[in-house]
């Protein structure tokens, strides 16, 4: 829902300081453990749950991502199984935003509006589909608002000042800011470049700018937050569930407690910042 988010927001913006969001792939390595690792995941520190519905073909995703989804796949993950694991989370969590983010195929295979009604039934608050430009909001992101469920849009340093109202219009919860082209867990952006960026995109909208890829470790967590509303960390995440598998790729003791140490130094790294918009 919209509320969820937006009070979200509203109350990380009054303590002063940026959003922790965090990706990890749904299934990954199996459902148990992805379940696990998504309600540990608030208590470690993340403010934003990014819910990756695994793709065989995912486009914008760097190896880690893909191997993700990969073993998610493997493990006989499927959107019902994905819509289950925030069905599941639902019944201790009705504070944290669950983002599902992934491409629309499997979507549009499931049937938009069955999955639509199916999404809000879990208690998802938005969605990230990479492959839908604004050109074909009335595929999907019309149909989302209407249900009250957030379309959250990516913009990158190639979206120009032309293209960014078309870009902007229709989104809702947050924006995506794609610190850099290419795919994801490239290197880190330079923070001066980054709080540049954020700027202008805040000329366009009042949204939240949340700024992903690359971001790493807690370091890398307070100088990105220092300028932007939020920080989204993914590629991080799944490196740490896939170092933690044993060699036939199941999870491990150790699966669930590496990807909360980590987080729990990224979130640290967050309560460090200081939005320049709140002081």
């Amino acid at each position: 829902m919209t509320a969820r988010m937006d009070k979200r927001f509203r109350d990380l913006k009054a303590e002063g300081r940026p959003a922790l969001v965090t990706y990890f792939m749904g299934g990954d390595p199996d459902f148990d453990t992805s379940l696990a690792i998504m309600k540990a995941l608030p208590e470690a520190g993340a403010d934003v749950i990014e819910l990756g519905m695994p793709f065989s073909d995912p486009m914008a995703d760097g190896p880690a991502i893909q191997l993700a989804g990969q073993r998610a796949l493997k493990a006989g993950q499927t959107l019902v199984k994905t819509l289950d694991l925030a069905r599941r989370f639902r019944e201790a969590d009705q504070a944290t935003p669950i983002v599902m983010m992934g491409y629309y195929n499997p979507i549009y295979i499931y049937g938009v509006e069955r999955f639509l009604d199916d999404a809000l039934a879990a208690g998802i608050d938005g969605l990230i589909v990479v492959d839908l430009p604004p050109e074909m909001d009335d595929e999907l992101c019309i149909p989302a608002r209407k249900r009250d469920i957030n379309f959250i849009r990516l913009a990158t340093p190639t979206t120009d000042d032309k293209r960014l109202p078309t870009v902007l219009n229709n989104t809702s919860g947050f924006v995506y800011y794609v610190s850099m082209n290419g795919i994801t867990g490239s290197a880190l952006p330079d923070p001066s470049r980054v709080a540049g960026a954020v700027q202008r995109l805040k000329s366009h909208t009042d949204l939240p700018i949340c700024v992903g890829f690359g971001v790493k470790t807690a370091e890398h967590a307070r100088l990105i937050g220092s300028s932007a509303d939020g920080v989204v960390v993914g590629t991080a995440i799944v490196n740490q569930v896939a170092l933690s598998l044993d060699k036939n790729d199941r999870a491990t003791a150790d699966t669930v407690q590496a990807v909360v140490t980590l987080v729990k130094g990224l979130a640290s790294g967050v309560r460090t910042a200081r939005l320049a918009a709140a002081e």
